[in-house]
């Protein structure tokens, strides 16, 4: 599977990369686009659970790493309001 991660700047100004193992994340975040943070929690665990079921369809196990990528967001989120906006900086493979 092609991983890659993706670059988010939280309402707070801080930087954070987080790891997809599946390309299905450019399918439901856009770059430069910003988005409250209940919207990007909910679009990136979607993104995470398509990446879970892609490796799991192909290796006949899930990816421990796409449930720590959206642990990672819902304890960084859960530090500000759903209305607060989160940007996306980019992609990198």
């Amino acid at each position: 599977m092609p991983e890659m991660m993706f670059d988010v700047r939280w309402p707070d100004g801080t930087e954070v990369s987080y790891y997809s193992p599946s390309l299905v994340v450019t399918e439901h975040l856009d770059t430069g686009t910003t988005y409250p943070v209940a919207e990007f929690v909910t679009r990136s665990r979607t993104c995470m659970e398509i990446a879970d079921a892609r490796v799991r369809a192909k290796y006949g196990f899930g990816c421990a790493q796409s449930a720590r990528t959206i642990a990672l967001i819902d304890a960084a989120a859960g530090r500000f309001a759903p209305t607060d906006e989160v940007r996306v900086e980019g992609f990198r493979r």
